[in-house]
């Protein structure tokens, strides 16, 4: 039981990360999409990279031991989940489509890769 304890801290602690990197990323991204006034196309590129870049990172960072692969993908979906919620309350909406489905997938299998990755480099 305590190793369930300690595996669900580790997938929490990197969603919970991510989704303040989520955040704070995409605000620096609004000042300059402000400021420039780029093509709605490369705004949500930019959004993707972002995602993508936290979705990988954070489960690298934070996820340890056995089970790296499953571990990092419950972190990468539930830092989308996450953010969904918390740009939904601070007034963006729900939107669930085909595009946050492909979300969900992709960030799951980048935060899996991620923590399987951060397993590999910390055995030694």
């Amino acid at each position: 039981m305590e190793d369930l304890g300690k595996n669900v801290r580790q997938v929490l602690v990197s969603a919970c990360f991510c989704t303040l990197f989520y955040l704070v990323a995409t605000a620096l991204a609004a000042v300059f999409v402000r400021a420039y006034a780029p093509a709605d196309g490369a705004v949500t590129a930019v959004n993707w990279v972002i995602r993508c870049t936290g979705a990988f990172l954070f489960p690298l960072l934070f996820v340890r031991g056995a089970r790296a692969l499953f571990k990092g993908a419950a972190a990468g979906l539930l830092a989308t989940v996450f953010s969904m919620l918390l740009f939904a309350a601070i007034g963006g909406g729900f939107r669930i489509g085909a595009l946050f489905l492909l979300e969900l997938l992709v960030c799951g299998a980048l935060g899996g890769l991620g923590a399987l990755l951060g397993a590999k480099l910390r055995r030694e």
